[in-house]
């Protein structure tokens, strides 16, 4: 584990405690980062049709499954791009930042390419699912894929379908490498939770049945501690980590306890843009307020709420009438919830600063640092 031997002099020798040289040394290699991360993007985008290759073209021609291969592809190539891809990225990057870089050779990098790419496959299994479950209309700036013609609730299986391919690549790429284990331990335990993140949520708020009662901040937590923070922060950071030999517990625990935080300070901006955003920059039209979810912005909503106000959100929220769903808008912005929601972005991302400050070593803080930036003051 050379990493934390090297790291720590690193560190020591950036002194990055001292948080303004640190930060400034930041702001003098911006345009330098930027360009970096461009062509990390461009060579992530680039490697999806190698993807795809590896996923269907052996078997595209099968007499038997030939039909169900020529349908994967094109769920393939309809879901799992058009995304930020953050997650995916992240591994890059982060595999970069870790490993020394005469170990670097193209089929390790490549091997870091592909898991970025399960992370995105992960993703959209989540997502397709999801948007059958809360009735969505559009993703990414594009129509549902259950609502496509022809597809309806065949969408679960496609789903199924992109969760198996994850499993595919890992072993096709990765089976003779001494983190193999790791990772597919990490894939499925992150799954796992994601998916009991959902249960949740689901049951939070039942469709037809709104008890405002269960929209506390306790319960809150839970959902995006377990739904969003582990496979959208916890999960890309792990991977590289593991790929880079990096597999101590305490390593693991420190940047874990960075990686959640950041993943509720994520969600949060998520509920408050899924109402307040822009649709066609974020790309789909939120439904919090119709789908009965147990959103910030309601949690925010009832521990401020006079009786009166209260009474308005029992009569209107979790409906589908556009009518009710105004109004419940229209509370909310009574009630400053905009003001609300700037402040603790504020608020959030300072102790996040303070939080890497203590945990981020023997990891370099840039790591942290840098995926911190990218969400702060986001609006997609």
């Amino acid at each position: 584990m050379w990493l934390c031997h090297s790291w720590a002099g690193k560190l020591g020798s950036r002194c990055w405690l001292q948080r303004g040289a640190f930060y400034s040394s930041l702001r003098m290699n911006g345009d330098q980062k930027l360009d970096a991360y461009a062509r990390e993007r461009q060579d992530f985008i680039q490697h999806f049709s190698q993807i795809v290759k590896v996923l269907t073209e052996e078997d595209i021609g099968h007499p038997e499954i030939g039909d169900a291969v020529a349908r994967l592809k094109e769920v393939l190539e309809y879901n799992v791009v058009g995304g930020k891809y953050n997650r995916g990225i992240t591994v890059l990057v982060v595999f970069r930042e870790l490993v020394e870089p005469r170990k670097q050779d193209a089929d390790s990098l490549q091997r870091a390419l592909t898991v970025g790419w399960c992370i995105e496959l992960l993703q959209a299994f989540f997502l397709v699912a999801d948007d059958i479950e809360d009735s969505s209309l559009t993703r990414r700036g594009q129509t549902c894929w259950y609502r496509k013609p022809g597809i309806g609730l065949d969408a679960i299986n496609d789903a199924f379908l992109l969760e198996a391919c994850i499993y595919r690549l890992l072993k096709f790429y990765c089976r003779e490498q001494p983190y193999y284990l790791n990772l597919i331990e990490l894939f499925l335990q992150t799954s796992y939770n994601t998916e009991i993140g959902q249960t949740l949520d689901l049951i939070a708020g039942p469709q037809g049945n709104v008890d405002l009662s269960r929209f506390t901040e306790k319960r809150y937590k839970s959902i995006v501690k377990y739904k969003t923070a582990f496979y959208s922060f916890y999960l890309p950071v792990a991977a590289a980590m593991y790929m880079a030999g990096i597999d101590g517990e305490k390593e693991h625990a420190n940047a874990k306890k960075i990686l959640m935080e950041m993943g509720e300070f994520f969600q949060i901006q998520d509920d408050y843009l899924d109402l307040f955003g822009d649709p066609s920059v974020t790309g789909k039209i939120g439904t919090d307020i119709q789908d009965n979810k147990c959103s910030w912005l309601v949690v925010q909503c009832l521990q401020r709420a006079s009786p009166e106000q209260r009474q308005i959100l029992q009569e209107n929220y979790g409906q589908k009438d556009a009518e009710k769903v105004a109004r419940v808008k229209a509370l909310y912005e009574e009630m400053n919830l905009q003001a609300v929601f700037l402040q603790y972005e504020e608020d959030s991302y300072s102790h996040l600063m303070g939080l890497i400050e203590q945990y981020a070593a023997p990891l370099p803080p840039a790591i942290f640092l840098e995926l911190a930036h990218k969400i702060y003051k986001r609006r997609k």
